[in-house]
């Protein structure tokens, strides 16, 4: 068995490699060839210290030169602060194939499962992109984003220090990229992405316009939501990752007033890839991603295949 560290992850991995690598593993979960284990948790405090420990994981078959594997990623939270590990083993033999250091690609699996969903459902003209948040997501989110469309600008919106984010933006993207309100990042964007802590809505869904892609990817937990009931029964699709995790732990469709969402909006991305639905340019279509342990298994089979460890 290989023991990969995040110096190694980062020598092998790229955002073009993970979207390419999730959007596979999603067809597979379309088709029915991928299985996902649900999230657990367990919660405590020692010593004055928040505690949680997590489990998730998946089985994916084969694709091209990738042998198929079962995975799962553990991650421990201390006070809010995270640490990620994803174990691999063989579908031929059982056995264990690697364990890897998962905060690089953590980062990344988010932001590259968005750029699937982007590069699927939003429109082919979207030109403005606009992101909450001033964190590692968000900051992925743009880079990420920018790979799957031709944005011309870019609109930040955080509780502070957007400014400096902006600044930092636009040097990594090479596009215009302004600080702005919520509502005007809300009502100006073509495509965006919320991804932030916040609880409670980031702003006001009637001042989306029409033809507005929106990923929400914050919170992966019941108890938060980043968009209100008004965008949600505007929107014409709302694509989540996978149906039970969502109605488990996505708190923008657990928290939605009964009938917002009706049942026939509410599907899965990889029944998507496999089945596209035709949308209007006039439809706004809402993605919620909680996480999944798909998108970890995919990328660290990827990584250790790289390495030489299947």
């Amino acid at each position: 068995m290989q023991s990969i560290t995040e110096a190694q992850v980062a020598t092998v991995l790229d955002l073009p490699s993970a979207i390419a690598a999730l959007r596979d593993a999603f067809l597979q979960h379309g088709r029915g060839q991928a299985q996902v284990l649900a999230r657990h948790r367990a919660t405590t405090s020692i010593g004055g210290a928040s505690l949680a420990i997590s489990a998730m994981g998946a089985i994916l078959d084969a694709e091209g030169a990738l042998p198929a594997v079962l995975g799962t990623k553990v991650y421990s939270a201390r006070n809010g602060k995270y640490n990620f590990l994803v174990s691999l083993f063989s579908a031929d033999t059982g056995e264990a194939i690697a364990t890897l250091e998962a905060n690089e690609f953590t980062r990344l699996r988010t932001a590259a499962a968005t750029a699937v969903a982007v590069d699927l459902l939003a429109l082919p003209d979207a030109r403005t992109l606009a992101v909450y948040g001033a964190g590692i997501q968000g900051r992925a989110h743009v880079e990420a984003l920018c790979r799957v469309r031709r944005f011309e600008r870019v609109l930040v919106c955080a509780r502070s220090g957007s400014e400096a984010f902006a600044a930092e933006l636009a040097a990594t993207v090479g596009l215009p990229v302004q600080a702005v309100d919520a509502a005007t990042a809300a009502s100006q964007a073509d495509v965006i992405a919320t991804a932030t802590r916040s609880p409670v809505p980031l702003f006001d869904g009637g001042l989306v316009r029409p033809g507005t892609f929106v990923a929400a990817v914050g919170s992966s937990t019941a108890k938060a939501r980043e968009l209100d009931d008004t965008l949600l029964g505007r929107a014409a699709l709302v694509a989540v990752e996978w149906l039970e995790a969502a109605r488990e732990e996505a708190g923008d469709i657990v928290q939605a007033a009964p009938g917002v969402i009706a049942p026939e909006r509410l599907v899965e991305l990889g029944e998507l890839l496999v089945n596209p639905r035709p949308r209007t340019a006039q439809d706004i279509v809402v993605y919620k991603s909680v996480g999944i342990g798909l998108e970890d298994v995919a990328l660290a089979r990827l990584v250790a295949h790289r390495l030489g460890a299947c």
